[in-house]
């Protein structure tokens, strides 16, 4: 591997709040001694990664930014399988169709986050590769014979699941301990790779993996977890009534994203500054100092919002999000682009309106009842004379107007507005 600057990854991890535990005193001088490669694995269990998946993708990023090389693991292989690790009962198993449907949008998304561009600077591969080929005798006799069951068994993983009546473990699933050790020590041979990381229910894995690599390869190894994430209130992170934040755009809105960090409270919004942005310290103290000094501004809250949405979608895409959010709150008085436009289709009622009907004129009364913020025309027009009715966010108080092409002040599209919080968005067509 090519020469790099290496910075301390583990003094890094530590101030950011990453570090949970390590498998050895010393791995900051492991680290630092030589360019290491180190890996993650990521299960591709459903169609997206969320917002908890951001922790273990933002290490990774840190651990090439300190001049290391990551692999994303994406586990083509061990997805078939499931791991018990944090979960009371047994997965239902995914298709192998579905499994590599949901590898392939894991890689798309993942590829987001880290300089691909040689495999020097990083790798990304599927177990898939070297785990589906394996012969079970073979695997047995190689592998099988390092584990002990009695050691097994009191990892947490097993040992939570094998208490629980109900459900048990499985052999699958209890075999899936090898499959990642077994990964670890692929990833070892083939690629140089010594570190893996993941979070703390991963410890065992991890071990395991560690353990393996040194009966097999006779060399060493380590291994970094990072803390299991909740709110102050002891919610899990990243969830919402509607349930999980998802980093695909057609799963969780951009908008949304950018909400959810928003509502972030004041005891939490410093952790997540250091955990999910590239942030300098210093930048992170200052909105620090901030949050206690002025809290009602939300300056670390708006600031946190806008660096993960971009972490995850791009700065143009918080542009939008950030135009759309003024509109909604009836603070943005400019021209949104098409891309605004686009955002707020997703998160108000729309309909569409045919041009012609523009053209010769539509009792505005009428398009209140059109688009249901109203209903009967009577009780429209009181709402216009009661100057409850807004076009693109300007007041409407005439009973009788008439919503024309004079009124198109946006590209394709009317934001009509009742009240404070109703809206419909009216695309021209």
């Amino acid at each position: 591997m090519a020469q790099t600057e290496l910075r301390d990854l583990v003094a890094e991890f530590r101030w950011r709040g990453f570090l949970a535990q390590t498998t050895s005193d010393d791995v900051d001088q492991y680290l630092m001694a030589e360019r290491r490669t180190m890996y993650i694995g990521f299960d591709p269990t459903a169609a997206s990664l969320h917002l908890g998946s951001l922790i273990p993708v933002m290490a990774l990023a840190h651990a090439q930014r300190c001049g290391h090389r990551p692999v994303i693991l994406v586990g083509g292989g061990t997805g078939l399988i499931g791991d018990p690790s944090g979960k009371t009962a047994e997965r239902n198993l995914l298709t192998k169709e579905h499994v590599e449907a949901n590898a392939q949008a894991m890689h798309a998304q993942l590829s987001r986050f880290l300089d691909l561009s040689t495999p020097d600077r990083a790798l990304m591969l599927n177990n898939a590769e070297w785990l589906v080929p394996l012969r079970l005798l073979d695997f047995l006799r190689d592998v099988g014979k390092h584990f002990s069951v009695n050691e097994m068994i009191k990892r947490d993983s097993v040992r939570i699941r094998l208490e629980e009546r109900d459900h048990g473990i499985s052999y699958t699933e209890f075999s899936y301990m090898l499959l990642q050790a077994y990964d670890f020590l692929y990833l070892a041979e083939h690629h140089g790779c010594t570190v893996q990381m993941g979070g703390s229910d991963q410890w065992g894995n991890i071990v395991s993996g560690k353990d393996l690599i040194r009966r097999v390869l006779g060399t060493r190894s380590e291994g970094i977890t990072f803390p299991l994430l909740t709110t102050s209130t002891g919610k899990k992170f990243g969830k919402t009534e509607e349930g999980s934040v998802w980093l695909d755009a057609s799963m969780t809105s951009p908008y949304q994203m950018y909400q959810y960090w928003i509502q972030t409270a004041d005891q939490d919004v410093v952790r997540y500054l250091k955990l999910f942005t590239f942030l300098e310290r210093a930048d992170i103290e200052m909105l620090a100092r901030g949050v206690e000094a002025n809290p009602e501004a939300r300056v670390a809250q708006k600031t946190l919002a806008a660096e993960c949405t971009a972490v995850v979608h791009g700065r143009e895409t918080v542009r939008a999000v950030e135009q759309a959010s003024g509109i909604l709150f009836g603070s943005a008085d400019e021209t949104p682009g098409a891309e605004t436009i686009a955002l707020l289709a997703r998160e108000v009622p729309s309909s569409d309106l045919p041009r012609t009907d523009l053209e010769a004129g539509v009792p505005l009364a009428d398009l209140l009842v059109r688009t249901k913020l109203s209903e009967s025309k009577g009780a429209a027009r009181k709402l216009i004379e009661g100057g409850g009715i807004y076009l693109n966010n300007k007041r409407v108080d005439a009973s009788r107007k008439a919503v024309s092409t004079a009124d198109l002040e946006w590209p394709g599209a009317i934001l009509v507005r009742a009240g404070k919080k109703q809206y419909h968005l009216v695309s021209i067509k």
